[in-house]
């Protein structure tokens, strides 16, 4: 998917948010909005949203010197979710189709993204979102794949989101789920510390993708993403940044994420704020 003029707005947000989480003053902050405007200028027409991420989270680590300016928020949203692991966990016992509560679950917990937004109530969230029906549901083919592929490949999101990955990785039981993560700090997305606090390592083999972007830049991943990327028989894609980066391509690929902008909704014909579970015909 291709950055459109709406992403810019987008990313000048995200600069003046991570700056100001960092601490950083208003000098500080202005040069960070200076540096991402002269970015966001010089962008190629064919760049993608997830390697314009990359290059202006990069320039606000330099401008604010912080290496990791959602450490806080990342380890807030972590313990919210971690809190409500036994709730969820409950949901997906009483269910009379725990796949399909286990991933509806995964789905929802796509709503923890500082990318869109700062405002963070889970468990009011989580209750609305239970209400609504998957706006596009390939559960049932999901698990059909999954039944058979000899190893899955688990890409990753945000961190706190990755209490919501647990309960569907523990209710598919694979003998066989590699778990990927971000190769560096970025926006909230999960690092290899945010999925092992909350227990992925004792389900999953984590990987990282090499690389400090949103979703997946293959110019610059490493050689062993790109492997288990290119063998995966089956992969699981959370988040809109993962939608952005593979849709249209070949991989055999289930996007489980929730629709967070309108250039996302044009592609997807859904509206704002759906859940998708989405394999592209």
């Amino acid at each position: 998917m291709k950055l459109h003029l709406d992403c810019y707005i987008c990313f000048m947000r995200q600069a003046l948010q991570a700056a100001r989480f960092t601490g950083a003053n208003e000098e500080i902050q202005r040069k960070t909005l200076i540096r991402t405007m002269e970015i966001l200028s010089a962008a190629l027409p064919d760049a993608t949203p997830p390697q314009m991420s990359e290059a202006v989270h990069r320039a606000i680590r330099e401008e604010t010197n912080s290496s990791d300016a959602y450490r806080e928020v990342k380890k807030s949203s972590t313990r919210q979710a971690m809190h409500l692991y036994p709730q969820l966990k409950k949901l997906v016992e009483e269910s009379s189709d725990s796949f399909l509560m286990a991933t509806r679950i995964s789905v929802i917990g796509n709503m923890i993204d500082f990318a869109v937004t700062d405002r963070l109530n889970l468990e009011e969230d989580i209750q609305s979102d239970l209400k609504e029906a998957l706006a596009h549901n390939d559960t049932a083919r999901l698990a059909e794949e999954l039944e058979k592929a000899p190893w899955v490949l688990y890409l990753a999101d945000n961190a706190g989101e990755t209490v919501f990955d647990r309960i569907l990785i523990e209710t598919i039981n694979h003998k066989d789920l590699r778990y990927v993560v971000k190769g560096g700090p970025v926006l909230n997305d999960a690092i290899r510390e945010d999925a092992v606090a909350v227990g992925i390592d004792h389900l999953a083999e984590i990987y990282n993708t090499g690389v400090d972007a949103v979703g997946v830049v293959p110019q610059r991943s490493s050689q062993e993403f790109l492997n288990l990327l290119n063998s995966a028989p089956v992969i699981i894609a959370k988040g809109q940044a993962n939608f952005e980066s593979l849709s249209g391509t070949p991989y055999n690929v289930f996007f489980l994420f929730k629709v967070k902008c309108p250039m996302v909704s044009n592609v997807t014909g859904q509206p704002l704020g759906s859940q998708l579970v989405y394999h592209e015909p």
